[in-house]
């Protein structure tokens, strides 16, 4: 959920991403040309109601990026349209998984967005998803990642 629209709601459960504009009443899937449907984590810009993010993982029993390539994607219409995210994440061999508390946004300007990994590593991006940077590795697991913006 946004703020500046509290009954526009994303999820995105396993299968499907959806959304709702009225509280939850009803939902509808938007995972347009998400390469699967599958998957945990999803994020809402700042700033941009409409501006969403989801990790898509393979499927239900293989839990890692297709293609072994960690994509974020980004939907700037509120899922009508996606674009893949990969300047400066792994694009090959990469059989990590995101989890559902494992992606957060900050309220900055820019709006960061974040994300961590079964495989231990902390993504950052400090441009809305342009660009990305492992902050953290070898962690365990990343089971939930919070953000606090200090000013």
């Amino acid at each position: 959920m946004h703020p500046s629209r509290p009954s526009t709601l994303f999820m995105q459960k396993h299968w499907d991403v959806m959304r709702s504009d009225n509280a939850g009443d009803l939902w509808h899937e938007v995972s347009g040309n998400l390469p699967t449907d599958f998957g945990f984590a999803l994020g809402v810009h700042a700033h941009e109601p409409e501006t969403i993010y989801v990790v898509p993982i393979k499927s239900d029993s293989e839990h890692f990026p297709p293609d072994g390539k960690l994509r974020v994607y980004r939907s700037r219409s509120g899922g009508n349209e996606w674009e893949a995210l990969t300047d400066g994440l792994p694009q090959q061999d990469c059989y990590v998984n995101v989890l559902r508390d494992a992606m957060a946004t900050d309220t900055l300007d820019s709006c960061g967005v974040y994300f961590g990994t079964t495989g231990g590593q902390v993504y950052a991006s400090a441009d809305s998803g342009d660009h990305w940077t492992a902050i953290v590795r070898d962690l365990p697991p990343v089971l939930s990642i919070e953000v606090q913006t200090l000013r």
